[in-house]
């Protein structure tokens, strides 16, 4: 049997665009255009108990109906809970949130959802954002090709890992995932192969690697009008063939 999915990755920067207008229906909306099954969400606001817009997480949740929501808390911002948030139209077997933080700086995590595909099988989708600094991230790609996280041993099903790497060169979180994992490459498929900054784009922030035996079928970059606007990043998207042995 034969599985194809689509995945979406995407720094919604609080909801903030670069109007500087916080709108989680605008992001939403963004969303929508994608008809993805599974939707990867970074630096996004689950606070319910002060300004309508920090109660970000229920109101895009709320356009999706029938999707099942994971969120990974890594701090408290306004009250509530910040971090990275997966949607998804398949059933979420497990979520956990993996702490990747280093030091003093920000708190960063990856957050794993185990998501049940109509073959009965098990895929393992992460959801990352790491730190800014470059000796910040040599730590958390250690993290997170370790034993603890991206190669558990309950993980024995596809993996795709997507988000904010917060990585433009070729650094060393790139080279060890690239040793384990496929990577996209954009410049493969699309003429503007940048994600960062939203209007004019000069770097490439946002990933997505896959195991091996998966097969990448197509793969764009949103630049409709209200993607450009919406977050200070763009958003990406994947489909993805899935082939189970019989």
């Amino acid at each position: 049997m034969t599985v194809r999915l689509r995945v979406v990755t995407y720094n919604i920067h609080k909801c903030r665009g670069l109007d500087r207008r916080v709108d989680p229906d605008r992001i939403a909306a963004v969303l929508s255009e994608f008809d993805a099954d599974v939707i990867a969400l970074q630096e996004i606001l689950d606070a319910q108990n002060g300004k309508p817009e920090w109660d970000q997480a229920r109101r895009i949740h709320a356009s999706f109906p029938g999707y099942q929501l994971c969120f990974g808390e890594n701090r408290l911002l306004h009250g509530g809970a910040y971090g990275n948030m997966t949607l998804s139209r398949f059933p979420v077997q497990r979520c956990r949130n993996y702490d990747v933080s280093w030091r003093h700086r920000e708190r960063r995590g990856c957050l794993r959802s185990d998501l049940l595909l109509p073959d009965g099988s098990i895929l393992h989708l992460f959801n990352v954002h790491l730190g800014t600094s470059f000796i910040e991230r040599r730590h958390q790609a250690r993290q997170l090709l370790s034993d603890k996280v991206l190669n558990r041993r309950e993980c024995c099903g596809p993996r795709i890992v997507v988000g904010d790497f917060n990585e433009w060169t070729r650094g060393l979180a790139s080279r060890l995932m690239g040793e384990v994992f496929e990577a996209l490459n954009p410049r493969d498929f699309a003429r503007y192969s940048r994600s960062y900054p939203g209007f004019f784009p000069l770097l490439h922030l946002d990933h997505f690697y896959y195991d091996r035996h998966l097969s990448l079928k197509s793969f764009r970059i949103q630049r409709g009008h209200n993607a450009l606007v919406a977050s200070d990043h763009l958003p990406m998207v994947a489909e993805f063939e899935i082939k189970q042995s019989s």
